[in-house]
């Protein structure tokens, strides 16, 4: 037998060999043209290794075409694994995801006649064992039935562009198999109650509170009974713990059906009876987070927390990856303690395209030191944004593709079609658990009303809404559905309805007893720890003793044999520890080094992330050696961990919003920790704003929660530009009240010190803000004693050190950081011994009484100068101008010496 193929004879005979040693390893289309093949003309094939040099390997655009009057069952296998292939990549695009049927597309490209297969092949059967073995007993014409049924139905699954071959073959199988996925009848029922609940909970608010927002979920209301069986195969398949973030679309109603949040609480948020006594204070209702426990049929339970949010949408996305990293940390990070919590996201589709955030949390997703273990996302599409329609909101195909990047599958579903929903949910969460990684799927519903309940949608989306206007609500069509299959009579299911709403009726009548405070669940891993007001908790002594700093610093400048690093880092090691020496003196990275080396060594954990983290921006901090012949990294400060302590130390990727959401959102989760995000350059924090504005300085009087989130920015005009100058020193102030956070520009090493371990040390927990230095940290006028570091705690305000008493004094000037060394040097060279230099160490909480207590012997007889490295609009002189008048009224009037103001 003669199989002749011409120029790609080499080819074909490659792509054989491949397939003989591992099917998975060639393409679809050659697998099945392979498997088709009659034994004799497979026997062909078979040739030396000799005969397999000089072809194109990998040449895809000149496959073969086997000639018919050689092999018509290879032709006819060739054409049918073209047509599998095609429908397999291309199916979704043809899949009938859109509840509306408005863009619905004809999937002329999947018609078998393009690929050459007649009516006249249909009935024939065809071996393609090696594609799927349920189609080993099929017709061609059952095969192409199946494939366009499975992969264009209510379902759209895109997920050829994986490149894991395991991956994509799991899948594959797990898709071809998906309708022999059972749900029994008392599991329809359920989801029947769980779209009643959804549906009734709607329209109740609907009709009672006419015109308030409540960002209503219907048209996807399938959601509610998606969550119930993502938690239930959650609950079967390991996980004990799931943290849940998402916007406003559909929050009231996940909060209530899914975490249980009792109607009449939800009742009397929406009464609202005393709104003038929350003007400027907490937050809306649909923003509020919630803590429960799933209780599985099965008998299993998950702890599920629904993170707070404000209106910024995607912005919650990294705060839930870094609560859930912190949970999995707590479980020794390893794989089964990943596979345990379940971080789950539920997205907008405008905003999940439209909000870098996204982009910048996904890329986290296989990043060492922020990986969790894999996340379902679920996009809530209503095909439209507040008023935007797709066309103008995003320049791709669909709402998801920003996930593509991921090489992770996709799941279009149609929100109409429930019981699909469900097996698509069990097998989301079946990937997510045996691989690890993000999976997405894309709810395709429809929003009945605007974007809230006051707006008009058909000003901008007329023909989308005459079409809503028609449409059933899913609840109604699931509800038939199982009446004409005899699941339920119309009679149960309208009694579903009936008694749901006499639930909500008898607790909007509780409501009205109740206190219209928003009620905000406690999370109790923050008993023992408060915030409130500064002068509420007292100060904690944060030396070391001496022998034990000693011993600490000898053993974080110890470096074990085998361990090697760069010749002027090890330099930097051996010059710390010249300070175990008589008269040694610790600079700014030996400070800080001790104060994380004597946490660990203390059962503390220390977490420190950032762009250049490990290393320091400036070459300071060394936190890890990295070996030069191998690039393994290894960290000094990993030998001072004692009773369960640990140090690590992240480089993170070029990314602002998302990691400082990270950190923050760990930090919630790890109250005794020592948390670390470090900017580059202090002016990159405003990368993050959002994350600063609407969580870090905000979330204690919104959502009563804490956290002792540490955020280092690099700070000091010295000749490198505006852009590496200035980490908005101003705007931290302007955003301070209610002693919602800290704001330091520390001037010693012994300060730096004794400020981070007061974070973990005191109870009271706050964002701690630390304008840090750059020329200072090898500056030699910048250095502290060891013994500094022994007693005592940070102190807020830092007297005079010249030694000259106060009654010559003429003038005091009154500065923070860096500027204070210049002071200093000028003090000195010009002999002025009439001017004392005060440093305000804590901007806020400001400490009135002791800053009274260091001008009190100036009054009347000086002048009061603040002196900020800034310029005249920026820095902290706006804040203290007002701060002083308010202590000293006009006993000690001030002024200010600072650069021209700039723009």
């Amino acid at each position: 037998m003669n199989l002749d193929f011409g120029v790609n004879q080499a080819l074909v005979e490659d792509q054989y060999r491949r397939f003989l040693d591992n099917p998975m390893s060639v393409d679809e289309e050659w697998r099945v043209f392979f498997a088709g093949l009659a034994e004799g003309e497979r026997d062909v094939l078979q040739l030396p290794t000799s005969a397999l040099t000089g072809g194109r390997q990998g040449d895809r655009s000149a496959l073969p075409t086997p000639p018919r009057q050689h092999s018509s069952y290879g032709e006819l296998a060739w054409n049918l694994g073209r047509f599998i292939s095609r429908v397999r990549s291309r199916g979704h695009y043809y899949a009938h995801i859109d509840p509306l049927g408005i863009n619905q597309e004809e999937d002329v490209e999947l018609l078998p006649e393009a690929f050459g297969i007649t009516a006249a092949d249909l009935n024939a059967r065809v071996p393609v064992e090696a594609v799927s073995e349920r189609y080993s007993k099929q017709t061609v014409g059952e095969i192409i039935e199946h494939m366009k049924s499975t992969w264009c139905g209510t379902v759209g699954f895109e997920v050829m562009h994986i490149e894991d071959g395991d991956e994509l073959g799991w899948l594959i199988n797990r898709i071809d198999s998906l309708d022999e996925v059972k749900i029994s009848a008392d599991e329809r029922r359920h989801y029947l109650q769980c779209l009643t609940q959804a549906e009734g909970i709607e329209r109740f608010l609907h009709m009672q509170y006419v015109g308030a927002k409540r960002f209503s979920l219907e048209g996807l209301e399938t959601v509610i009974p998606m969550l119930d069986e993502l938690l239930e195969a959650a609950g079967g398949s390991g996980v004990s713990q799931a943290v849940l973030g998402m916007a406003h679309r559909g929050r009231l109603n996940v909060l209530c059906n899914t975490l249980g949040k009792d109607f009449s609480e939800l009742f009397t948020e929406f009464d609202d009876r005393d709104s003038t006594d929350f003007i400027g204070r907490g937050d809306v209702k649909y923003h509020l987070g919630q803590i429960a426990q799933h209780q599985c049929r099965d008998g299993n339970t998950v702890d599920v927390a629904m993170c707070f949010n404000p209106s910024h949408l995607e912005f919650v996305d990294p705060v839930v990856v870094g609560r859930v990293r912190a949970r999995v940390d707590k479980m020794n990070g390893s794989a089964d303690g990943a596979r345990s919590v379940l971080p789950i996201m539920i997205h907008g589709d405008s905003a999940f395209m439209g909000q870098g955030v996204v982009f910048e949390t996904l890329n986290l997703a296989e990043l060492e030191g922020y990986r969790t273990g894999g996340t379902v996302h679920i996009v809530l599409n209503n095909q439209v944004g507040f008023t935007t329609s797709p066309s103008d909101a995003r320049s791709s195909r669909y709402a998801s593709d920003v996930v593509r990047f991921m090489r992770c599958p996709v799941f279009h579903v149609n929100a109409d079609d429930v019981e699909q929903a469900i097996r698509v949910t069990r097998l989301a969460l079946e990937y997510r658990q045996k691989f690890g990684r993000d999976v997405c799927i894309d709810l395709v519903g429809y929003r009945k009303y605007g974007h809230n309940e006051g707006d008009e949608p058909r000003f901008t989306q007329p023909v989308m809404y005459s079409v809503i206007d028609e449409h059933p609500s899913v609840r109604e069509l699931y509800a038939r559905k199982l009446t004409e299959d005899g699941v339920i009579d119309e009679e149960a299911a309208d009694t579903m309805i009936s008694e749901h709403r006499a639930r909500m009726q008898k607790a909007h009548s509780d409501a009205q007893e109740k206190s219209n405070k928003l009620h905000v669940v406690a999370d109790p891993v923050w008993d023992g720890y408060v915030g409130g007001l500064e002068s509420g908790v007292g100060d904690v002594g944060t030396g070391v003793p001496e022998p034990a700093l000693r011993e600490l610093l000898e053993t974080i400048t110890t470096i074990p044999e085998g361990i090697g690093g760069h010749s002027k880092v090890l330099r930097v090691i051996n010059m710390r520890r010249s300070a175990l020496e008589e008269e040694g003196t610790v600079d700014w990275g030996t400070a800080e080094s001790l104060a994380f080396a004597s946490l660990v060594a203390e059962g503390h954990f220390v977490r420190v992330s950032g762009q250049d983290a490990r290393r320091g921006t400036f070459a300071h901090r060394h936190a890890y050696l990295t070996d030069p012949k191998t690039d393994r990294r290894w960290s000094p400060l990993c030998q001072a961990e004692r009773d369960g302590g640990h140090f690590e130390a992240w480089d993170s990727p070029l990314s602002e919003a998302a990691v400082l959401g990270f950190e923050y959102g760990y930090s919630l989760e790890a109250p005794s920790a020592l948390v670390i995000w470090e900017a580059q350059f202090g002016d990159f924090a405003n990368g993050a704003q959002v994350i600063i504005d609407q969580f870090i300085c905000a979330g204690e009087d919104k959502w009563e929660s804490l956290t002792g989130l540490v955020m280092l920015l690099p700070h000091g005009f010295e000749g490198m530009g505006p852009e590496h100058s200035y980490a908005r020193l101003g705007r931290f102030l302007q955003l301070c009240a209610e002693d919602n956070m800290q704001v330091c520009d520390c001037t010693t090493p012994a300060q730096i010190f004794h400020l981070l371990r007061r974070q973990v040390k005191r109870p009271w927990r706050k964002p701690l803000v630390v304008m840090t230095p750059k020329s200072l940290l090898r500056a030699k006028q910048c250095r502290s004693e060891l013994s500094e570091l022994t007693t005592g705690t940070f102190q807020r305000v830092i007297a005079d050190t010249s030694g000259t008493p106060t009654d010559g004094v003429t003038r005091v000037l009154l500065c923070s950081g860096r500027v204070y060394y210049d002071l200093e040097a000028e003090r000195q060279t010009l002999g002025r011994d009439d001017v004392h230099i005060v440093r305000l160490e804590q901007l806020y909480p400001l400490d009135g009484n002791a800053l009274a207590e260091v001008l009190r012997p100036y009054l009347s007889q000086t002048e009061l100068v603040w002196v900020q490295d800034e310029p005249w609009n920026m820095g902290a002189w706006y804040f203290i101008k007002v701060r002083l008048q308010a202590i000293f009224g006009d006993d000690l009037p001030i002024q200010c010496v600072a650069r021209a103001e700039s723009a």
